[in-house]
């Protein structure tokens, strides 16, 4: 496996597209930061709150997290990459635990200049507002918190757990990618999933039952909200309920990957 993950990362490394990804999420975590940052200096009006919210990570994320399965998924199916490699003895299994891997290290890549600037910001001292439409490193970015050497461990814990979140959320890209085989339908997928769990996260708020199934999910409303003001044991309910959907997700993965001819 560990040959199979070094041949999509070689891949990755010299592909433009995964290069463009990354500066599309580099330009937008700026933004939003510049957003957030002039909506409380009054040098933009407040009903500039939802252009900047476009620019945010939960937002951008959706939709490049469904491409990059698209990239590594999709494309490998179609160019017959992962044909190959099972006619070459390669277990099936292996070639999606190899995907799964690859896969949610993209998503840790493309949401690293999220926590950068959102690092940086906090860093500066200023204030940060984006009225109440803040989820994920935005949130952390409004959430009135600041970097100092003695908070910076607990900061590093903050974004290793949103980022293990957003990996499992995404997960859910490689069933459909396996299933779907077609790049724009995953990324439509995607994000229509993502809009729908957000609309079932305000919801939550007065169905406790919807409440406690999506606390079985990593996009329960307390896993996406983390910031350093988060308890520990929470950050680490978060980390161990993506762990447990996301391999959830490569199991269903790996039923849709198995019935699937290849030729």
């Amino acid at each position: 496996m560990l040959n199979l993950i070094q041949a999509d990362l070689f891949k990755l490394r010299k592909s433009a597209a995964l290069k463009l990804l990354l500066a599309i999420t580099t330009v937008c975590a700026v933004v939003m930061a510049v957003f957030a940052r002039l909506i409380p200096e009054g040098s933009l009006d407040a009903g500039a709150t939802g252009l900047g919210f476009l620019f945010s990570d939960v937002n951008v994320i959706s939709i490049l997290g469904g491409v990059a399965a698209g990239l590594l998924v999709c494309g490998d199916l179609d160019n017959k990459t992962i044909h190959d490699a099972v006619a070459n003895g390669y277990s099936r299994f292996t070639l999606l635990a190899g995907k799964a891997a690859v896969f949610s290290l993209m998503v840790v890549l493309l949401l690293l200049p999220y926590a950068v600037i959102t690092w940086i910001a906090l860093g500066t001292g200023a204030e940060f507002s984006m009225g109440s439409a803040a989820l994920g490193f935005l949130n952390v970015l409004t959430s009135g918190s600041s970097v100092t050497a003695a908070g910076a461990p607990r900061m590093l814990a903050v974004i290793l757990s949103l980022l293990i979140v957003y990996a499992a959320q995404l997960s859910i890209c490689l069933p459909v990618a396996f299933w779907i085989k077609k790049p724009v339908i995953v990324v439509a997928i995607a994000y229509g999933f993502s809009m729908l769990t957000g609309q079932l996260m305000q919801l939550s708020a007065r169905l406790p039952v919807l409440k406690h199934v999506l606390a079985v999910t990593p996009y329960g409303e307390n896993y996406i909200f983390i910031t350093p003001a988060t308890a520990a044991g929470d950050m680490l309910t978060a980390i161990l309920v993506s762990a447990g959907f996301a391999a959830v997700m490569l199991g269903l993965s790996y039923l849709l990957f198995r019935r699937t001819e290849l030729k």
